[in-house]
């Protein structure tokens, strides 16, 4: 693979040794394209929030886990403070850390009776002008909504216009319900299985619909706490590795040890692999992108280039950044090295290292 520029300029197999450059190396492992995280609220001690520094420091670490683009997410919140976190992501510099692609906007038009872990206080009815505001900041890539709501298929139709992805999540919605949000240009479903209305084979619920429906493709979340293995496998099986993206939906506790955190200023408990708010609702999760790699071989028995396929080139093209996740001559360079088992040796954002195991990290 030959890097200039920050880009992939070619793509050489079994070159002959006067044809390599004068700076180059062998890598053991694989060599893959970066991972790119579509929900992710925190990690390694940092909360998503309206604040420059913590989304530089979260970009900055996410490369140990051959993350090397993400949308930092954000939960249902008082509107005021979304335009806080807009500008805050619009003064990061990410360099050399995971790129930034924009926000994550999840809530508030959610549904109450699927409110999961987000502060009912927050939610409300779909807003079109609120809706009109975050895709004027030309920094929202994706907003999660309940399309059962009143008004939230011209919200859906405002959003694709805007070049914003519309995806269902914490949605009481019915088969036939989702059925007409995927018809008005919904093309996503936000952590199947969770936090929306479940298959029953008399009601399919928003669960059939998304899984049935070929038009629209879905992120989950293989903690194997969120979505039991026979569901994991369930989803692989039938969306396949082009229909399904890997997200960990993480927060401050993952890679932490047990104990008390916060999820966007509410108390919740890293415990035996889950977090919860003391209710036992679970808060997000405790995932790495690299250990939910390692689980789609392992849960849904994916061959290990189909789970790099799912949290690389789907979540590329779900965003249509059809120049990151994948390996081509014109691709950017974000690259992750895995061993052979599946470990993040090291990682590389637009051709520079911004993470290296043996401790050779260019992060700051």
């Amino acid at each position: 693979m030959v890097i200039e520029d920050g880009k992939i300029l070619d793509v050489v197999r079994s070159p002959r040794f006067a044809e390599l450059p004068s700076e180059c190396r062998e890598v053991p492992g694989f060599i893959c394209p970066g991972f790119i995280d579509l929900q992710i609220n925190g990690a390694f001690g940092i909360d998503v929030g309206p604040d420059t520094k913590a989304l530089e420091a979260l970009s900055h670490v996410l490369p140990k886990t051959g993350v090397t683009a993400f949308l930092p997410t954000a939960i249902s919140w008082p509107p005021e403070r979304y335009t806080d976190f807009l500008g805050a992501i619009r003064g990061v510099t990410s360099s050399p850390g995971a790129a930034i692609l924009g926000a994550h906007i999840e809530g508030p038009f959610l549904s109450l009776a699927r409110k999961g872990a987000h502060d009912p206080a927050n939610l409300q009815p779909v807003n079109l002008r609120l809706t009109e505001r975050l895709i004027a900041s030309a920094t929202v890539r994706m907003m999660t909504l309940a399309p059962e709501l009143p008004r939230a298929k011209e919200a859906i139709r405002l959003l694709r216009d805007g070049g914003v992805v519309a995806s269902a999540g914490h949605t009481e919605a019915s088969y036939e319900e989702m059925l007409r949000a995927i018809d008005t240009g919904l093309p996503m479903g936000t952590h199947l299985y969770n936090a929306m209305s479940p298959f029953e084979h008399r009601a399919p619920g928003a669960v059939g619909a998304l899984l049935t429906d070929d038009r629209v493709r879905v992120g989950i979340i293989a903690d194997g706490v969120h979505v039991h293995e026979g569901a994991l496998r369930l989803a692989y099986q039938r969306k396949g590795p082009e229909g399904l993206a890997l997200v960990t939906d993480a927060m401050e506790a993952a890679g932490m040890a047990e104990g008390e955190y916060e999820l966007s200023g509410r108390r919740v408990r890293l415990e035996n692999g889950s977090v919860r708010l003391p209710d036992g609702t679970l808060a997000g999760s405790a995932l790495t992108m690299d250990q939910a790699v390692r689980n789609g071989v392992t849960f849904m028995g994916s061959p290990l280039k189909d789970s790099v396929r799912m949290a690389s080139e789907t979540p590329a093209d779900i965003l249509g950044v059809f120049e990151k996740g994948r390996i081509r001559p014109g691709s950017d360079a974000d690259l992750v090295i895995l061993s052979t088992e599946g470990m993040v040796e090291q990682t590389i954002v637009a051709g520079e290292t911004a993470y290296d195991w043996r401790g050779e990290s260019n992060v700051r």
